[in-house]
């Protein structure tokens, strides 16, 4: 087994199966009996159901200009997936740390958890925050509540370190995403008389159809932004279930939806358009058929992209943590952009690659979670400054 200092913290973490659908207050009140220990006080945010929780810790001076280090401490499933080991026991081969979750991100976690008594030993003249939150990978629902409080419990931050795998490169960008489900309501009637009735599903195909030309619309040379890849605001439908028997118009088809918008572009506008599109070109004639068939659309989550400035205070100082200014963007989103609308400027890095993130055998490497454990060394200077 290799010498690390996050190592056996990272394996009580990923010994907790946090999957979304499931509580994480087991790994949270470890975390939480972990600060107590070390003497750090901790507050937790429940849920409404009280099943799950994030946590906010702090530790030195309660003054501004402190660092919030964020993490997620939900996984994504296992279920379905080849595993050739424990994906909930921690294990090592070849240089690497394999479980659900090592590299998303509970390896980010785990060397957070493992500075914390050499930032408890040092003369810190800022704060470091811990902001841990629950149902990142559903949306980034838990971490609005934490978001609530926060200006109640510190003074304002000069910077969220949000850390998802990047390989500890500094990332600055992501984009956001708007999830919708859209319902179309049509008239059943025997597949004979086909015409008589009104097929969901060919409407909902329309509305597809309609989608995809939206999308290409958003790929236009003057709406791309080379600094993400793709470079431009993307629409992909991913779930579709409507019919009963063939022999049955169906009258019920639904289908969710997603947009992956650039900082820059507000993704209702794309809601918007298609519902216009039902609206005019798709309901009189449905309705004229049957007066009480509709298309109605609803939002499932949520949340915006980050596009923090290179020349900013955040982005200066995330240089000098990771010893490099070679700043780039992500494709898959984080909480970063919650931190920066409620006015903390927010920067992406951590140790591992989202290459490995969701797939089975998921692993970090042991490299990465050293350097990782260096950076918050770096921190831990820059803390005392």
């Amino acid at each position: 087994m290799s010498e690390l200092r996050s190592r056996a913290l990272l394996a009580k973490l990923v010994g907790f199966a946090t999957v979304s659908r499931d509580s994480n207050l087991g790994l949270i009140e470890f975390v939480g009996d972990h600060l107590h220990s070390l003497g750090v006080a901790c507050e937790l945010i429940y849920n409404r159901e009280r099943t799950k929780a994030n946590l906010l810790a702090s530790i030195g001076p309660a003054v501004a200009g402190g660092v919030v280090l964020s993490g997620h401490t939900d996984v994504v499933p296992v279920d379905g997936q080849a595993w050739t080991v424990e994906p909930f026991c921690l294990s090592e081969a070849d240089g690497k740390l394999f479980g659900r979750g090592t590299a998303d991100m509970k390896g980010f976690i785990a060397s957070v958890l493992a500075a914390v008594p050499m930032f408890l030993a040092a003369d810190l003249r800022r704060p470091v925050h811990l902001a841990l939150s629950y149902d990142e990978e559903v949306g980034c629902l838990g971490v609005r509540s934490l978001l609530e409080i926060l200006p109640q419990r510190i003074v304002a931050p000069a910077l969220c370190l949000i850390g998802e795998p990047t390989e500890l490169t500094p990332v600055l960008g992501h984009k956001g995403k708007l999830a919708m489900r859209c319902h179309v309501r049509g008239a059943a009637c025997h597949s004979a008389y086909a015409p008589s009735g009104v097929n969901a599903i060919a409407q909902a195909a329309r509305l597809i159809g309609r989608l995809d030309e939206i999308g290409a619309t958003l790929a236009e040379p003057s709406l791309r932004d080379e600094r993400f890849d793709p470079a431009y605001s993307t629409v992909q439908v991913g779930v579709i279930e409507g019919g009963t028997a063939l022999n049955i118009v169906p009258a019920d088809c639904r289908f969710d939806f997603e947009i992956r918008a650039l900082p820059d572009f507000a993704p209702q506008a794309v809601v918007d358009e298609l519902q216009q599109y039902a609206q005019s070109s798709l309901l009189p004639a449905m309705q004229a058929v049957q007066p009480d068939t509709s298309i109605q659309f609803e939002p499932l989550s949520a949340y915006p992209g980050l596009a923090t400035s290179a020349d900013s205070p955040a982005a200066r100082l995330l240089a000098q943590l990771c010893g490099s200014d070679a700043f780039s963007t992500v494709a898959f989103g984080t909480e970063g952009g919650l931190f920066d609308q409620a006015g903390i400027p927010a920067v992406v890095c951590g140790p591992g690659s989202m290459e490995q993130g969701h797939k089975p055998d998921e692993f970090v490497s042991v490299e990465q979670m050293a350097a990782c454990d260096r950076l918050m060394d770096r921190l831990a200077d820059w803390l005392c400054e």
